[in-house]
């Protein structure tokens, strides 16, 4: 008796585990579940779409596309939280979306790497920011149709070895950087035959010290970020080898700049696509030379 008695109790105890654990499992499960819901509701309630707000997320160290300056002189625009101000072709480009559709403009000054993560999430509602459209980034956001065509260049010293280069082939053997996670250092570099390709840089303008500095003998980047990069140093040269057949293989993935957003966000890609239909490439070009003229190193 005594010891059916005790089997009885280790049974019931052993039960009420089961179930104590079985609980937690759905309380825990539940709970996860629940919150990609509630942050998908959050970011939803955030959204310019009910708030009139377009949270912008960009570098504001990329000049011509954007840049920090300390006023608000050529139309430049509060940063968010900050004393500062940001310029350049992509807030000229996030006006005149907000203008269109009766929005306010907030800039939200990120790392490079951050800003993709933070469409995604809705943490912000797009990344204006010189980004190409290609097919990885497609995975995981949606992308407006190209708000301007930025070719393959080269920048190098106007004393340099390489500043006589006619073709890629005239590249070769050269020591390069390009900024971190972008076509120019992960699909382009590797193309110069025998090139000596150092770690990436951090930011554009990183990468631009590291050639003037003589740590390379030449960076790969776009056209737009070259002719600012020349205004601001004019101890350097661009080469572009645009239609020669000697240049950068390349697909429109590599040159189309788009404006990243939350996927499945089809309302505000429509409404993006519906400004920048209204525009030509002229106007594109036009935009951005009003963009390099105005950047703070070119005065």
């Amino acid at each position: 008796m005594k010891n059916s008695l005790k089997r009885f109790v280790v049974l019931m105890l052993a039960l009420s585990l089961v179930l104590a654990l079985s609980a937690c499992g759905s309380t825990s499960e539940s709970n996860a579940s629940a919150s990609p819901d509630a942050s998908a509701s959050t970011a939803a309630a955030d959204s310019v779409l009910t708030t009139g707000i377009l949270r912008v997320g960009m570098e504001c160290a990329y000049a011509p596309y954007n840049w920090t300056q300390s006023d608000d002189s050529n139309g430049a625009v509060p940063i968010y939280e900050s004393n500062e101000y940001a310029n350049g072709y992509d807030v000229m480009m996030a006006k005149k979306i907000c203008e269109a559709n009766g929005w306010t403009l907030e800039v939200h000054k990120m790392d490079w790497d951050s800003i993709p993560m933070a469409v995604q999430s809705g943490a912000i509602d797009c990344g204006i920011c010189g980004q190409s459209i290609t097919p990885e980034r497609e995975e995981t956001m949606d992308f407006s149709e190209p708000y301007y065509y930025a070719s393959i260049v080269t920048l190098t010293k106007k004393d340099s070895s390489y500043a006589s280069a006619t073709g890629l082939s005239g590249l070769a053997g050269a020591t390069c950087t390009s900024q971190i996670n972008t076509v120019w250092y992960d699909k382009f570099l590797p193309q110069i035959e025998n090139a000596n390709i150092l770690a990436a840089q951090e930011t554009a303008p990183a990468m631009l010290v590291s050639l003037e500095s003589g740590a390379c003998d030449l960076v790969v980047t776009d056209q737009p970020t070259a002719l600012a990069a020349c205004v601001a140093y004019p101890d350097l040269v661009m080469l572009d080898f645009t239609g020669s057949d000697d240049n950068f293989a390349f697909d429109d993935s590599d040159v189309n700049i788009g404006i990243s957003i939350q996927k499945g966000n089809s309302e505000l890609v429509e409404k993006c696509n519906s400004v920048l239909s209204s525009l030509t490439r002229d106007d594109f070009t036009s935009l951005m030379n009003d963009a390099i003229s105005v950047q703070p190193l070119s005065e």
